[in-house]
């Protein structure tokens, strides 16, 4: 029979976050592969945990993923950790995941601490609906793309960031959306854990002044619908009705029904549009 790939969560920082279930886990398989060996090894002796490791991190994935998969194939356990949180959330494990679904290995997670959930519920923004982003992609014509898109996102956004970087984030972010509720979280679940509950340029002011220390994560609200739908009746407002119809007209759509939409975005009637036109 086929192995089976375990996704261990490890703790981000607390290190009495991690369950019973995972260092059960950790002891009975045959392998760990660990995002960082030298790092994890730390947890691993703290738990009296004695499991072989290998190394699988973004610059070996490809090679060290078809070698774990073909271990698991030979019925071999493999537990995979990152360097804290859970396994495939911004780390190379889901490539991992790809590749045993696609060979037929069965994949379980225990599930356990991250870091993008633990600030989002301490956030005091909504939760109810939210986007997670990650990092900002480092080139920059793909990073301005992001910042376009994260310009007209109503849900409540997630993004992660080092301590030297969290400025010039912080900079971008405030340029490209202006002022937005924001709450930047550090150190999470250690003894300095800190939730600063503020906006963006006030975030920003602050960190100018204050090097900040340990991994960041930065919850921002999203766009308000309301303010989306007000921006956008000023828009129509601006144009003539002719110009206004002529943007659904140019799509194909019957002068009819190219009226109908016009009241609705409008907020007028039918015929009021038709008596204007006239």
């Amino acid at each position: 029979m086929s192995g089976k790939l375990y996704l261990c969560a490890t703790p981000i920082g607390n290190l009495e976050d991690i369950t019973f279930r995972v260092l059960r886990i950790l002891k009975e398989v045959d392998v760990i592969a660990a995002e960082d060996t030298r790092n994890s090894i730390k947890l691993l002796n703290h738990f009296e945990i004695k499991t072989p490791m290998t190394s699988y991190h973004e610059y070996n994935k490809i090679d060290k993923g078809r070698y774990l998969v073909e271990l698991m194939q030979q019925g071999q356990q493999i537990a995979l950790i990152t360097d804290a949180g859970t396994p495939g959330i911004s780390d190379p494990g889901e490539e991992l995941v790809a590749m045993c679904h696609e060979a037929g290995i069965e994949v379980t997670a225990l599930p356990g601490p991250a870091a993008c959930i633990t600030a989002l519920t301490i956030s005091g923004l909504s939760t109810r609906r939210f986007a997670f982003e990650a990092f900002l992609p480092t080139d920059k014509k793909e990073k301005q793309a992001i910042l376009e898109e994260l310009k007209e996102e109503t849900r409540t956004t997630i993004l992660y960031e080092a301590p030297h970087r969290l400025v010039r984030t912080l900079e971008e972010l405030y340029g490209a959306l202006g002022e937005r509720r924001v709450t930047v979280c550090r150190e999470l679940t250690k003894k300095h854990e800190t939730a600063f509950v503020t906006t963006l340029s006030n975030a920003l002011a602050y960190y100018q002044e204050e090097a900040p220390r340990g991994e960041c994560v930065i919850v921002m609200e999203g766009r308000s619908r309301q303010e989306m739908v007000e921006e956008k009746q000023k828009e129509w407002d601006s144009m003539s009705l002719e110009e206004h119809m002529k943007i659904y007209e140019d799509k194909g759509i019957t002068r009819k029904d190219a009226m109908k939409m016009v009241a609705k975005d409008r907020g007028i009637s039918k015929r009021d549009v038709y008596q204007g036109l006239l």
